[in-house]
């Protein structure tokens, strides 16, 4: 990842006290974040989100309005009109299960229990942070590993609360009849979903951080959007394949039983919702909308590919601990070198890219984009319909 330009070598900015320099730097990496967007119609569409999720900072509020703009389709001939969303369907309603009860909530979590480790020692690079003169002990090392697991926990409980929004939608918007049986269930998954990591999270780590900034501005950006399929391709394609790639992440590298069985069981859900949006988006990326319509999907997802490798950087835990010991930079380069953040992005893009592939969003006239960036390896591998539940766990 490129740091930002602003932040290089900017002696005016580093004699700043702590708390100026620290809104600064944040303004000037958001600046250089809308920035790196290089297609002005996406740039367009995703400013007003920018502005309210980056500047305006509304995620970090207790409650957040976003005005939705879209159709609600009725069919009132109740057609069977896709036998493959009501396969889904069918083993959506078979798979169904009980926060309150599959799990058992009686399991003691102690985050500072070295032989049972919420996120493997290898996550983390200490000589790395070492390197910028911050030296940390055994429990110093334990409860960084308890703020970086519970940073990602809390994005994954935003994350599904943009989902459980953006599934009601998609179920009430799409034209498939099929598609909204499906979509009802995963309304309840996502229900389940946030019920489950805003549990954990209370009851066992007693700790929450706000949405990241760059997560909401996505979210932001798909629940105003009035085109139904966009809502797909974002919630169930990208945002979907984000939370597959960290989730399948943090199931290998902790040994916590209560969260590794909360993941295992999140992850069969997740794989059914990206399934949905493949079924969905396919047909109508390969035929379905013109071609000027199809190469604006293709454009906005390579820039929110892009956003979501390069920013997701917990500044939120610098701000809280280390913004008076290092500068962004230092974080940004820190966290970007990170072993376990590496592997979670490699992750990520091995269950999203090959999607895009999937649905026609990856041809020739965007492709060598994607391997300029150093996504090239992923195009070929199986989409997430392909692959088991047990491997999706497997990452």
């Amino acid at each position: 990842m490129q740091l930002p330009k602003f932040l290089e070598n900017n002696p005016l900015v580093e004699r700043l006290p702590t708390e100026v320099r620290t809104k600064v730097e944040a303004w000037m990496d958001n600046v250089n974040t809308v920035l790196t967007i290089e297609n002005m119609g996406v740039l367009k569409s995703m400013g007003p989100s920018a502005m309210r999720g980056l500047f305006l900072q509304k995620g970090r509020h207790k409650t957040a309005e976003m005005r939705s703009n879209h159709s609600a389709h009725f069919n009132f001939s109740y057609p069977s009109d896709n036998g493959a969303m009501k396969a889904l369907y069918e083993k959506a309603k078979r798979l169904q299960w009980n926060g309150s009860v599959d799990l058992d909530w009686s399991t003691p979590v102690d985050p500072f229990n070295p032989n049972v480790p919420l996120i493997g020692e290898g996550f983390v690079d200490w000589n790395l942070l070492s390197g910028f003169g911050i030296r940390f002990n055994e429990r110093e090392q334990l409860d960084f590993l308890w703020r970086i697991t519970t940073w990602m926990l809390s994005q994954f409980l935003h994350g599904e609360q943009g989902a459980l929004m953006a599934s009601a939608q998609v179920t009430e918007a799409t034209p498939i009849f099929d598609g909204k049986y499906y979509g009802a269930t995963q309304v309840m998954d996502e229900a389940r979903h946030v019920e489950v990591f805003s549990r954990y999270l209370d009851s066992k780590l007693e700790h929450r951080y706000d949405i990241n900034d760059n997560l909401f501005t996505i979210i932001d950006g798909l629940m105003t959007d009035s085109r139904w399929d966009m809502k797909f391709l974002g919630m169930q394609i990208l945002v979907e394949g984000l939370a597959l790639g960290a989730f399948g992440t943090l199931y290998k590298m902790t040994s916590e039983p209560l969260l590794k069985e909360l993941l295992r069981l999140v992850i069969q859900d997740e794989a059914r919702h990206v399934h949905f949006g493949l079924l969905a988006l396919k047909p109508l990326y390969n035929g379905g909308l013109s071609e000027k319509e199809r190469i604006e999907r293709e454009d906005w997802a390579f820039e929110i590919v892009l956003l979501m490798r390069n920013r997701f950087l917990a500044h939120e835990l610098y701000e809280e601990g280390f913004a008076h010991r290092m500068s962004r930079k230092e974080w940004n380069f820190f966290m970007d070198e990170m072993p376990g953040m590496s592997m979670f992005r490699r992750v990520m893009f091995k269950r999203l890219v090959p999607n895009l592939r999937a649905i026609g969003l990856l041809t020739p006239r965007i492709l060598h984009r994607y391997e300029k960036v150093g996504l090239g390896d992923f195009i070929h591998l199986p989409a997430t319909s392909e692959i088991s539940d047990h491997d999706l766990s497997a990452a």
